[in-house]
């Protein structure tokens, strides 16, 4: 039986976390030497029963069912000994996790890594935000690195997809499923595209609400930096934001209308010490481009003064009616000055035009993407 079958049967044993796990390693070096004591030596451990008796029987079936998953196609697990295990991972408070779960292209995981994290329930703007910074990004070389949710996270991977760079997708959950379902998909793509999906949690671990703060604890560990796109006062992306802070990371937000709850969690932020972030030029004057400045991409957003030439005197009332957050038909009304006619008319042949896009509530927003050089 080798080395690594040790490791796995620890992480499946009852009350041993992370912390447990390092505390036992600094005391016998490896958990082989732990699984070779005698009863008396284990009976005499500062470890509760259940975790005793499971440390006298081990689970070896499911070490088994482990093991053979690291045997497919792309399919890894790292112990924190292993030379490939990603060293920025090893430097936070407390030590990595123990093991990893790796699908995808191992040699991604210690390349330069950027995290891109938000609301799961995002404006439209903020996922065009996430979006665009994700691939201004991967043409400066960083790997975008994020949580595979909804909202922001899918919109920071799916950037990086687009623009065909390279993602990489924390799961709070064991890699033999896909959390949430709706992105299995999203989840082959990465892994087609020369990313890695990876989790500190063995297979056939479910979603759990304790293992998302885990999850997020990795996503600013790996990276050298966390950009927070939109966020709520409470938010999961304001926990990843001080693990990046405790770990001694970058940390940027992006600002928003102070009419918009999802902007308080990055003012927040930004009022902590967050460096304000308006184009990825904030992001690489902190911790640089890992190409020359030539092939840069231009910074985010489009120029104002050149979409509004493309547009007649209705139209132009209309776009700076809508401002930078999303507006009732009511508020473009009143702002704008004209009838309510004329409003309607013009947001539908905005849209057409791609210039707007309605989403729900009766709201309208700009399409930041339109004009964009």
């Amino acid at each position: 039986m080798n080395d690594l079958n040790y490791w796995l049967a620890l992480l499946r044993a009852p009350g041993i976390g992370p912390a447990n796990f390092h505390k036992l390693l600094q005391c016998y070096k490896t958990p082989k030497a732990l699984f070779d004591c005698s009863a008396s030596q284990l009976a005499a451990l500062p470890l509760r029963a259940p975790t005793l008796r499971y440390l006298a029987h081990p689970d070896w079936n499911a070490v088994e069912q482990d093991l053979l998953w690291s045997t497919q196609d792309h399919h890894y697990i790292l112990t924190l000994q292993d030379p490939l295990y990603p060293a920025l991972l090893k430097e936070i408070p407390g030590g990595g996790p123990p093991l990893l779960f790796i699908d995808g292209d191992i040699n991604s995981l210690n390349r330069p890594q950027v995290a891109i994290v938000g609301s799961r329930n995002p404006t439209p703007l903020g996922r065009e935000i996430a979006y665009d910074f994700a691939q201004k990004l991967c043409s400066a070389g960083y790997i975008i690195t994020s949580g595979l949710a909804i909202g922001i996270d899918a919109a920071a991977h799916r950037g990086a997809l687009d623009c065909y760079g390279t993602t990489l997708a924390v799961a709070a959950t064991g890699l033999d499923q896909v959390y949430p379902k709706r992105h299995d998909r999203l989840a082959q793509k990465i892994i087609e595209q020369s990313g890695v999906i990876l989790s500190e949690f063995p297979l056939g671990t479910a979603p759990q609400r304790s293992h998302f703060p885990r999850r997020n604890r990795l996503i600013s560990g790996l990276s050298k930096g966390t950009l927070v796109v939109e966020a709520a006062l409470r938010s999961g992306s304001l926990i990843t934001a001080r693990f990046a802070v405790d770990q001694g990371r970058e940390v940027f937000a992006v600002p928003g209308a102070i009419t918009n709850p999802l902007a308080r969690g990055c003012h927040n932020l930004i009022k902590e010490g967050a460096k304000l972030t308006e184009t990825a030029d904030d992001i690489f004057e902190e911790i640089g481009s890992m190409l020359s400045a030539s092939v840069r991409a231009p910074s985010w957003g489009g120029n104002e003064e050149t979409i509004e030439t493309s547009l007649n005197q209705k139209e132009c009332a209309v776009w700076r009616s809508l401002g930078y957050d999303p507006a009732r038909i009511d508020t473009i009304i009143e702002r704008s000055k004209l009838t309510a006619q004329a409003v309607s008319s013009t947001l539908m042949d905005l849209e057409l035009r791609g210039y707007i896009t309605s989403i729900s509530g009766g709201l309208y927003a700009r399409n930041a993407l339109k004009g964009k050089k």
